[in-house]
């Protein structure tokens, strides 16, 4: 493939991944003065500012990540790993919606729970065919991970 054209794939990539998290910032960003500055959180929840800094290179990360299998010889099948992603990708908007539009932080969750496992079979499937791409998930993975934990300590602290 050119380069021209592999640009271009990389560029897709991202334009996908960054419309992903704009379609999850218009369903947060009103909640968060209102709705969410009321809830009780954990001493260790981290400032606002920081959530939109690291989304940001996470998505980045990811469409890379992404990208990297796309490009991959036709000898290679990467309709799996490509369905995993698109699946968690889905996953990680409809969070976003549940939580913040809809305020349903139990039912949240359990959709981030559902997330992970997709995040961890993306990650896994994702290292059959691209050992760097499966590592630029992996913090992506380590964060859902704090977010699920702080999504769940704040369902528990707002029973």
């Amino acid at each position: 493939m050119t380069t021209t054209r592999q640009l271009i794939a990389l560029a897709i990539s991202v334009v996908i991944c960054l419309g992903a998290a704009g379609i999850g910032s218009l369903l947060t960003i009103p909640s968060i003065p209102t709705w969410y500055s009321t809830l009780q959180k954990p001493n260790w929840n981290p400032p606002n500012w920081i959530f939109g800094p690291v989304w940001t290179v996470l998505y980045l990360m990811m469409a890379v990540a992404a990208w990297l299998i796309w490009r991959q010889p036709g000898s290679l099948d990467v309709r799996l790993p490509l369905t995993l992603f698109a699946i968690q990708l889905a996953l990680n908007v409809a969070w976003s919606g549940i939580f913040f539009r809809l305020h349903l932080v139990g039912a949240a969750f359990l959709e981030v729970t559902i997330l992970w496992i997709f995040i961890l079979a993306t990650t896994i499937a994702f290292g059959f065919v691209s050992r760097t791409a499966s590592y630029l998930m992996v913090p992506y993975l380590l964060w859902v991970t704090f977010a699920s934990t702080l999504n769940g300590t704040i369902w528990r602290l707002n029973a």
